[in-house]
C-alpha cells in the first residue's frame, strides 16, 4: 500500500527528476529506496497464499485462516505513528536499518516456525515482518519525494508504486510454485508447511543484503520544503470547547464500540488457538479497548484543529474500508477461485492471483495515475468504487463471470489508497505528517475483515462472503462524491 502526494505543476525548475537544485545527483539513492517497495510488495503478495495453505496444512477454517491478515496489519496499526517517531530522530537511513533488520528477523523465524508447524508461530512471524513492512513505508514513500526536484516527486512515487506492483505480482506466482507445487500432500489434508521455507528464506538473505548495502552507503538525509516550517498562527490552534469535548467523547465510544464488535471474536479467537489462560481474555479485552478510547481521546482532544477537518477524519474512515475490502479480496482469492471453477488446483489459483490479479493491480496503477492526472482524483476514486459495487455483486452470483468480475475488483482498487490518502492530508499543512500516520493505522481495517469475511464464507459460501467489500466500495464511493463539499467546508 502506498501514500502519494499531492501533485504540482509538472515543471522541473531548480533540478530534474533525480537531481536537486544544486546539481546532486540521486539516481542511486533511488533506485536503492524502489527495492524496498519491491521487497515489501512481494512479502505482501506471499502472504494471500498463505489462507489456503494454512487451511489445509494446520486444519483450520476460513475465518481462523484470517488471522493471518489480522497479524500482519496489527503490525501495522501499532508501528505506524512510532516508525514515524522514531524516523524523526534517527533519520531516513537510520529508520530503513530498522524496519530491514525486523523484516530480516521475521523472515528467519517464519523459516523455524515451518519446522514447528504452530499456527501460532506462524503469526508471530508475519507479525515482526510486518512491523519492519512499517518502518519501510512509512520513510520510503515521503523520501522519494525528496529525492529530486519537488515538482517532479509525484513522478518519482508513481515509479515507486510501479516496483511495488511488481513485488505484488512475484510475491504469489514465486510462492505458489514452492508453498502449493512442493506440498504434494496438500490436497489429502495432510499437514506440510515445508514449502513455507524457502521463499521466506530468501525474504530473510534479500533484507540482510539490502541491510548491509544501505548501512554501508551515503543517503543524503533530506527534508521537504515545508517540512520544518511553521505556520504564523500555530500558538493560535483550536482547542475543543466544552460541548465539543462531550461530542469527541461521545463519538469516539460509537466508533470504539463498532470496532469492538468485530475485534472481540477475533482476539477470542486468537486466545483459542493459542491456548491463552481463558480467565484473562475479558479483562484483556476490556483493559485494551479502555485504554485504546482513553488514547484516542488525548489525541483527537490536543490535535482538535486536525480532527474538525471531515475530509481528513472521514478520509480515515474510507481508508480502513479500502483495505478492509482489499484485503478481504486478495485473501481469499484462491478460495474463491477454487470454489467457482472446478477441477483448478491450488497451486494453478496462486499462480492466476499473482499472473492475472495483480498484473490487472499493478496496470490499474499505471492507467490510473494517467486518469486521475486528466480528471479530478475524487470523482475518479467514486466511479472506480460504483465500478466495484457492481463487479462485486456479480461476484456474489458465483460461476465463471463471478470469476472474472473477482479479477476486474483488482484493476479498479489499483488506484484507491493513494487516492484516498492524497485526499486526505489535502491541505494539513503542519498537520501533514500526524495526518498521513493516521491514515496509515487506518489499514488495520485490513485485520478486521479478512477473519470477518471468512466467518460469513464458512457458514454460507465465499461468494457470500463478498457482501464485506461491496458494502465497503459504496461507503468509498459517497466518500468520494461528498469530498469537495466536505474539502471546501474544511478549507473555509
Amino acid at each position: 500500500m502506498i501514500a502519494p502526494v499531492s501533485t504540482s505543476s509538472s515543471g522541473t525548475k531548480g533540478g530534474s527528476l533525480f537531481k536537486t537544485a544544486d546539481g546532486k545527483n540521486l539516481f542511486f539513492t533511488f533506485a536503492l529506496v524502489t527495492s524496498l517497495f519491491l521487497l515489501w510488495g512481494f512479502c505482501n503478495g506471499m502472504i494471500d497464499l498463505l489462507n489456503k495453505q494454512f487451511q489445509v496444512s494446520l486444519h483450520i477454517n476460513k475465518e481462523q485462516s484470517g488471522l493471518v491478515q489480522f497479524a500482519n496489519y496489527l503490525g501495522y496499526f501499532l508501528m505506524a505513528i512510532p516508525a514515524g517517531l522514531i524516523a524523526r530522530k534517527i533519520g531516513y537511513k537510520g529508520g530503513i536499518l530498522v524496519g530491514l533488520s525486523l523484516m530480516a528477523a521475521g523472515a528467519f523465524w517464519f523459516v523455524h516456525a515451518a519446522s514447528l508447524g504452530e499456527y501460532g508461530a506462524f503469526l508471530l512471524g508475519l507479525f515482526v515482518i510486518a512491523t519492519g513492512m512499517t518502518f519501510l513505508e512509512t520513510i520510503a514513500n515521503p523520501y522519494t519525494t525528496v529525492l529530486g526536484a519537488p515538482e517532479s516527486g509525484a513522478t518519482r512515487i508513481n515509479i515507486a508504486q510501479t516496483m511495488n506492483g511488481g513485488g505484488w505480482i512475484l510475491g504469489p506466482i514465486v510462492g505458489s510454485h514452492f508453498v502449493f507445487a512442493g506440498n504434494k500432500t496438500a490436497e489429502t489434508g495432510a499437514s506440510n508447511n515445508a514449502g513455507l521455507a524457502m521463499p521466506y528464506m530468501g525474504i530473510g538473505i534479500a533484507a540482510t543484503l539490502l541491510l548491509v548495502i544501505f548501512a554501508l552507503s551515503k543517503l543524503p538525509d533530506l527534508h521537504a520544503e515545508d517540512e520544518s516550517k511553521k505556520t504564523a498562527d500555530q500558538k493560535k490552534r483550536l482547542k475543543p470547547s466544552g460541548g465539543q469535548l462531550a461530542g469527541i467523547g461521545l463519538t469516539l465510544v460509537i466508533v470504539w464500540g463498532l470496532l469492538y464488535f468485530f475485534i472481540a471474536p477475533i482476539l477470542g479467537l486468537v486466545w483459542t488457538l493459542l491456548n491463552l489462560p481463558a480467565n484473562l481474555l475479558d479483562p484483556t479485552k476490556y483493559g485494551l479497548i479502555i485504554a485504546a478510547y482513553i488514547g484516542s481521546f488525548i489525541v483527537v482532544s490536543k490535535n482538535w484543529d486536525l480532527f474538525r477537518r471531515k475530509h481528513f477524519t472521514l478520509g480515515i474512515g474510507a481508508q480502513f474500508l479500502y483495505v478492509a475490502a482489499q484485503t478481504g479480496i486478495f485473501s481469499f482469492c484462491v478460495n474463491y477461485t477454487l470454489e467457482n471453477y472446478p477441477g483448478v488446483t491450488a497451486e494453478k489459483a496462486g499462480y492466476w492471483l499473482g499472473a492475472i490479479g495483480f498484473v490487472l493491480f499493478a496496470s490499474g496503477r499505471l492507467i490510473g495515475s494517467i486518469v486521475i492526472s486528466q480528471f479530478k482524483p475524487h470523482l475518479v476514486l467514486a466511479a472506480y468504487a460504483v465500478i466495484n459495487i457492481a463487479l462485486t455483486a456479480v461476484c456474489m452470483g458465483g460461476g465463471t463471470l463471478g470469476l472474472y468480475a473477482m479479477f476486474g475488483t483488482f484493476f479498479f482498487m489499483s488506484v484507491m489508497y493513494p487516492t484516498i490518502f492524497a485526499l486526505g492530508i489535502r491541505g494539513l499543512g503542519d498537520y501533514t505528517k500526524l495526518g498521513a500516520s493516521l491514515i496509515v493505522t487506518a489499514i488495520v481495517g485490513g485485520a478486521i475483515a479478512a477473519p470477518f469475511m471468512g466467518h460469513i464464507a464458512d457458514t454460507h459460501s465465499m461468494r457470500t462472503g463478498f457482501v464485506v467489500p461491496l458494502v465497503c466500495f459504496v461507503l468509498i464511493a459517497l466518500y468520494g462524491l461528498v469530498w469537495q463539499k466536505l474539502e471546501a467546508k474544511d478549507a473555509a
